[in-house]
């Protein structure tokens, strides 16, 4: 499930626009297609790992948004905001009946849910979401749990969470100090502006309306992840949610243990098959 140019009908797709990849024939017939989201200054690679472990007869897609690494300076410096999730549900050929959405994009997701739910669309007839596996996401309940200090705070977790990506997904052996300078590195291509689009997102998650997000959710955390307490709130506060920590890992659970969070992620499945309609199953 890695990076391209070309869209879901094989046509170029211009920069700055999300990019999606199918990710090969089901093996036993489809039954059930995921719409994978990356984190921030991350990317469709991301995800790569979990192909030998997810189910048979899951369709699975990819989209390296425009927050991604190579691109996220001009995403966030233009003036103009775009729902560039709502943008990537609508280019898929068929409708997505999970989203798995990683950190930023988890909060990116429960933003659009929100949205969607105090207009008072059903997401399942609106995009044909079924469900959401929500991974390592922020969320705090009350403005007033962000102190003056949170700021300088979430950077120095920020470029933790960078070089814990660059561990988990480098092939090659890199020294801890090399690895810091890489971290750095990204950081500053992040810079001020992707860092405000983040933070904004997370100072609003108070202001979300949890208790109308009725999707099925499952909320994965990795055990050790500075923010795990985050996503035992989310689970607590979304009707449909459930919580799984995955143990021996921080922020990138998919990655470091692609063969657990896989299960996990075919277990939730297989329970919203279950309760679907018939008609889930027969697309």
């Amino acid at each position: 499930m890695g990076q391209g140019e070309t869209g879901a009908a094989g046509v170029r797709v211009p920069a700055g626009q999300p990019l999606l990849l199918r990710h090969g024939p089901a093996r036993d017939g489809t039954r059930l297609r995921a719409l994978f989201l990356h984190g921030l200054a991350s990317s469709g690679a991301v995800w790569d790992g979990l192909a030998p472990y997810l189910p048979p007869d899951l369709e699975t897609w990819t989209a390296d948004l425009p927050w991604r690494a190579d691109h996220v300076q001009p995403w966030s410096r233009r003036p103009e905001r775009t729902d560039w999730i709502v943008t990537a549900l609508e280019r898929l050929p068929d409708p997505p009946d999970v989203v798995v959405a990683h950190s930023f994009s988890a909060n990116q997701l429960l933003d659009l849910l929100h949205r969607e739910a105090e207009a008072g669309n059903d997401p399942r007839e609106r995009y044909g979401i079924r469900g959401v596996v929500l991974v390592s996401p922020f969320y705090r309940r009350s403005p007033d749990d962000f102190a003056w200090d949170s700021v300088s705070s979430m950077q120095r977790d920020f470029l933790h969470i960078m070089e814990e990506g660059l561990r988990t997904h480098s092939s090659r052996r890199i020294t801890p100090a090399v690895r810091r300078h890489m971290a750095e590195r990204v950081c500053e291509r992040v810079g001020p502006y992707g860092w405000v689009r983040f933070f904004e997102h997370y100072l609003r998650t108070p202001w979300l309306r949890t208790e109308l997000i009725t999707v099925p959710a499952l909320v994965v955390t990795g055990q050790d992840d500075f923010a795990a307490a985050e996503s035992a709130l989310l689970a607590a506060d979304l009707p449909e949610a459930e919580l799984r920590a995955v143990p021996g890992c921080g922020h990138y659970p998919m990655s470091e243990h692609a063969e657990s969070f896989s299960a996990l992620v075919g277990s939730f499945l297989r329970r919203l098959s279950d309760r679907a309609a018939p008609h889930l199953t027969e697309k």
